[in-house]
């Protein structure tokens, strides 16, 4: 079997530039870096308000993250290669998708890191800030022993005016049998550091 903890190369080749550029166009505050494991498995979980999302979680580590990402953007040969070579893993976000867990935790055993925004969505209805959250990441975290990272992304994406921030919380062991609470309680992290006001 594959060692899904190697890093994909166009992942690991890619990064330093579009987080470089990601940098220079947002000036993002990024905190709480040090939470982040070295080495070993590891959920990163929060809240999603934009696609550039997932450049905000990579400035905060230079491992290799591996996304669970909507499988439309998968429907093409060339989004296929491209995504897959990524270290992307689809997800089909209208069921609970079997595959993609399975290779979740696959990735997980064996050291690797993944993100996930258990929003599942950016689109929300006016007024609302927070989406409930999908189960998937206390499930993966539950069944592989390994933490959740939370981390809380404040502010809009503006390339003038108030920055972005990312801040990455003390790590979380999903340690009771009641899913949905563990769940909760994640959700409630993540929410409780919310800033209306993210830095200057």
């Amino acid at each position: 079997m594959k060692n899904r903890s190697n890093s994909p190369v166009l992942y690991m080749a890619l990064r330093p530039l579009a987080v470089a550029l990601f940098r220079v166009i947002f000036r993002p505050c990024v905190k709480g870096k040090d939470n982040i494991p070295a080495d070993g498995g590891a959920v990163l979980a929060g809240n999603h308000v934009s696609w550039w999302d997932c450049f905000m979680v990579m400035a905060g580590t230079s491992r290799c993250i591996h996304f669970l990402a909507k499988k439309e953007i998968f429907s093409t040969w060339f989004t296929r290669h491209f995504f897959n070579s990524a270290g992307l893993i689809p997800v089909n976000r209208q069921s609970k998708d079997h595959d993609a867990l399975v290779a979740a935790k696959e990735y997980l055993k064996n050291g690797a890191i993944i993100g996930v925004f258990p929003e599942s969505t950016t689109i929300k209805p006016e007024g609302v800030t927070f989406l409930p959250f999908k189960i998937g990441a206390v499930k993966m975290a539950s069944d592989t022993g390994v933490p959740i990272i939370p981390f809380t992304i404040s502010g809009r994406y503006k390339l003038w005016g108030k920055r972005v921030e990312i801040e990455f919380h003390e790590p979380v062991y999903i340690t009771g049998s009641n899913l949905a609470e563990e769940n909760e309680k994640l959700r409630e992290r993540v929410i409780s550091k919310y800033k209306y006001e993210a830095c200057n």
